[in-house]
């Protein structure tokens, strides 16, 4: 199963961690697993490379696990939240239409 944990303080979005594999179908065929790491991707790139928020982002291949953690402000603070909304909204209707291969927390 997926774990994607949502980190907040009050009404902010602080960072994100996804770990684990979906075991939706054999590695290379898991369209659950791809779904999640192309909005995972999504979110990584948007926010670092289009917002310039210098999130820090941690992989660890061992655990199948991103970390992203935000700076405590960045300049785009409106548009980095969207994002993280969105991302968040997107992989919950993941879940919802995957509920044993996917969890959603937030944290």
């Amino acid at each position: 199963m997926t774990r994607c944990e949502f980190f907040t303080e009050e009404d902010r979005i602080t960072g994100f961690s996804v770990s684990g594999h979906a075991g939706y179908a054999e590695a290379g065929a898991d369209i659950v697993c791809a779904a999640v790491s192309a909005v995972v991707t999504m979110a990584e790139t948007t926010i670092n490379d289009v917002c310039g928020a210098k999130a820090k982002v941690r992989v660890k291949d061992e655990d199948a696990r991103i970390t992203l953690t935000l700076p405590a402000s960045c300049d785009e603070e409106e548009a980095v939240q969207a994002v993280l909304a969105g991302m968040m909204l997107t992989l919950c209707s993941m879940r919802d239409d995957y509920p044993d291969y996917i969890e959603v927390l937030e944290v």
